[in-house]
């Protein structure tokens, strides 16, 4: 169940009819989900998850992005053209660690297929693919995700509310010693939406027990884990320029702190977010383009501000609230969240 279903409300914005990303009009998120014992205390508990801007060509209507790095202990991939260009042109990726070239490779095979002209006459393109280590319950060193598994993740992709807990990526994550992976949620700012999705593989014993959740926890079932890490996707049907974005992505790291993280040594947190609002088509002839976004000193934007606030914070919650207890390499178990 969402946390909201268990009466636990995060801010005072009101979700969209789905309270996930996909309330975002055109967005879509696809999973594809690993769940295999193997020989010995061997286990594949991982996954792909693909979130796509809109429904079109990717690579020839790209959406304005921007990226922030909160702690940089992290691999992703496609970041530096993101921050550079202030363009999205393919799906945003997520996976487990080892996982970053084998997903690569697959969306870029995805896309080349679409896209006959990239790598001859149109240059090349700019793939984008966040993670998080899952090894503790997957046996990441085997190589599980293959090529194929993020087309799949891609092809599944759809409008409808996303499957959330262990599933697609978030299948061997975990949250404060508790079963984490995807979660998401969303706001409506007056005639707007932002949508939030996460992959939540953070927080330690420590950091969750000074939380102040309704949670039925007195500590038992936690798990003394590494640190970990989360990925966070901010999408809005605002008109934002690349700099706005930016500047709605730092406030994603204010509901992570929220959720009692302090963003440490070896956590990499990443946000990732994008706008709807209109695209910037790669084959263009004029010298000059026109393009609508909000002025920075209107109201709006501190309410965009406090909406990614809260709806990263929800995010993470429902990442909580709907995994399950889940098996993994070793024998081990990680239990799903008491609320």
């Amino acid at each position: 169940m969402k946390i909201r279903e268990l009466e636990i409300k995060i801010g005072t914005l009101p979700p969209g009819s789905k309270n996930c990303i996909t309330d975002v009009e055109g967005v879509k998120v696809g999973h594809f989900t690993l769940n295999q014992p193997l020989e010995g205390e061997e286990y594949l508990a991982t996954g792909v998850t693909a979130v796509l801007p809109h429904s079109g060509n990717l690579y020839k209507e790209k959406a304005a992005a921007a990226s922030y790095v909160i702690n940089g202990f992290g691999k992703t991939t496609g970041l530096v053209q993101i921050n550079e260009l202030g363009l999205l042109e393919s799906p945003i990726m997520l996976t487990n660690t080892f996982g970053i070239p084998a997903v690569t490779q697959g969306t870029l095979e995805y896309m080349l297929d679409e896209n006959p002209e990239i790598g001859d006459t149109a240059g090349t393109i700019n793939i984008v693919v966040g993670e998080c280590n899952d090894s503790y319950l997957n046996s990441i060193r085997l190589f599980g995700v293959k090529p194929e598994h993020a087309k799949k993740a891609i092809m599944n992709a759809r409008t409808d509310r996303a499957a959330e807990g262990a599933v697609g990526a978030g299948k061997g994550m975990m949250c404060f010693g508790y079963k984490g992976g995807i979660g998401s949620s969303s706001r409506l700012v007056e005639d707007y939406t932002l949508g939030c999705l996460v992959l939540s593989n953070f927080g330690s014993r420590e950091e969750f027990k000074s939380l102040h959740y309704q949670i039925k926890q007195d500590g038992s079932g936690l798990q003394d884990t590494p640190d970990g890490s989360i990925i966070i996707i901010i999408a809005v049907d605002a008109p934002l320029n690349d700099r706005q974005l930016g500047r709605i992505a730092k406030r994603a790291g204010i509901g992570l702190g929220r959720t009692g993280s302090h963003f440490s040594h070896g956590s990499g947190d990443i946000v990732i977010a994008f706008s709807t609002a209109g695209t910037s088509p790669h084959f263009y002839e004029e010298k000059t383009e026109q393009r609508l976004q909000l002025r920075e000193d209107h109201p709006i934007m501190n309410k965009l501000f406090a909406a990614a606030a809260e709806a990263a914070e929800e995010a993470i919650l429902n990442s909580l609230s709907q995994a399950e207890t889940t098996k993994g390499r070793k024998g081990r178990i990680v239990q799903r969240c008491p609320f």
